[in-house]
């Protein structure tokens, strides 16, 4: 492995600034779907002790919807503005350097902080079956394997996207259909709303968890073969299967034996797990049939699809801020062997082994969401903007109710962070620290 990276900083000596057009509509679906499929796997459930059944299910509905609104809304931006920076560069051409520097870094904290909580969550899978594995080496492998994967080429990387989010969607709906014989709706009902409705804003940073991500298909834009008619494409199919499998999981799940026993070890009050199938299934088959061993190990490439994906689109967020030296500018270069991100993507490695090595994988999984809501506001703030004071920009599509459907997500995503600060107001305190400090630095340097 070593000698890969070698290799490849004596290649990235030598650097061209184009990314290779290689990714079709149904390959941004893999990704766009991929970026996202491992919140259906774990993490959500930890949204029931807050909110309960209902608690839990008012913050998916509202935040669900809030994602159908910023998706055809950032259609609209990504198809006009089809750049690898994403919402760094529709923000840069609407609302200027500063604004844009901000909307980068929130985008980075997203893309960089969310791969290490589900490397974890990798490492934990593989000690659960061979404890002599330690969970720490396993995720920092797999940060060294899914790396290079994404330095080759995004046409590797992008065959590799497909083939396991495919399996991971079909294991869903395996899963679905084992469940449902065994759904029961009082199962919904009881204890719904353990902590009054104050639970359900507690559970809006894992509702998010269900469809964080998803906007990563922006940042291949670049390396689309057509992007102002294939981006619409792959966002549309992917946030309708988003939706359909995040109903279909939330509520066939839940409806096995309530959510206390997907939530708990156990079944009640004690230490939390963040694996809500299998616990569900354990009910259903118990742990020595086939399909509940078929749905552990093939449920392991929810959790790749997602680690992977998240790294290809990091990897371009990262790229496009060093392109612009608002990052040392050695995080803009392309190898000319592979036509990739390639230091982008060794600097995003080496800050989320960083943040492995801190152990907290909850609290990164809620940064990741103060970047993301971030984002989601400036991307809609750019939106109107560019609307007013850019009508006859070329707009190969333009988002449906329009302006509500961006006001929608400024008021949700504004909410959302509000209730955030509230519950976590350690984390966003040093989400803040973060953008501060990195917007005194950008500053000083520039000027």
């Amino acid at each position: 492995m070593a000698l890969v990276y070698c290799i490849l900083i004596l290649d990235l000596m030598s650097a061209t600034q184009q990314l290779k057009k290689t990714l079709s509509p149904f390959a941004l679906w893999a990704l766009g779907v991929g970026y996202v499929i491992s919140g259906m796997y774990f993490g959500w459930n930890l949204g029931l002790e807050k909110g309960g059944t209902l608690g839990m299910a008012v913050a998916t509905i509202t935040v669900m919807f809030m994602y159908i609104a910023f998706t055809l809304s950032y259609t609209e931006l990504a198809c006009a503005i089809p750049k690898a920076g994403g919402v760094f560069d529709y923000a840069h051409k609407a609302l200027g350097k500063d604004v844009a520097f901000i909307a980068g870094i929130a985008q980075t904290v997203e893309f960089v902080f969310a791969p290490p909580a589900i490397a974890f969550a990798i490492g934990a899978y593989f000690n659960a079956f061979y404890p002599a594995i330690p969970i720490l080496s396993t995720a920092i492998f797999a940060y060294l394997i899914f790396t290079t994967l994404n330095i080759i080429g995004v046409k590797a990387a992008a065959i590799f996207e497909i083939v396991v989010t495919v399996l991971a969607v079909g294991e869903l709906l395996l899963f679905v259909g084992i469940a449902a014989p065994s759904f029961e709706t009082e199962n919904l009902a009881r204890n719904a709303l353990p902590h009054s409705w104050s639970g359900a804003f507690a559970a809006i940073p894992f509702a998010i968890w269900f469809f964080l991500g998803v906007e990563g298909i922006a940042n291949v834009a670049e390396e689309t073969k057509n992007p102002q008619k294939d981006i619409q494409k792959g966002f549309g199919w992917a946030i309708a299967t988003l939706c359909t499998l995040c109903i279909l999981v939330f509520v066939t799940t839940i409806g096995v034996a309530g959510w206390e026993a997907v939530v708990f070890k156990n079944g009640i009050d004690g230490e939390t797990s963040d694996s809500p199938l299998p616990l569900a299934l354990y009910l259903i088959t118990g742990d020595n049939h086939l399909l509940y061993h078929l749905l552990i190990t093939v449920g392991l490439f929810g959790l790749i699809a997602s680690f992977h994906g998240l790294i290809l689109a990091a990897g371009r967020s990262t790229y496009e801020m060093g392109k612009a030296q608002n990052f040392p500018p050695i995080f803009g270069e392309i190898s000319k062997k592979f036509q990739t991100p390639s230091y982008a993507l060794v600097g995003n490695m080496v800050v989320g082994i960083v943040a492995l090595l801190s152990g907290k994988t909850g609290e990164i999984i809620i940064l990741a969401v103060f970047g993301a809501l971030t984002l989601y506001i400036i991307a809609m703030i750019a939106m109107i903007r560019l609307r007013n004071n850019a009508p006859d920009m070329e707009r190969p599509f333009r988002a449906p109710l329009y302006p509500i459907f961006p006001i929608s997500v400024i008021a949700i995503g504004s909410i959302s962070l509000l209730s955030m600060f509230y519950f976590s107001f350690k984390i966003g305190f040093v989400y803040l620290l973060i953008i501060g400090f990195s917007y005194i630095l950008f500053k000083t340097v520039k000027r």
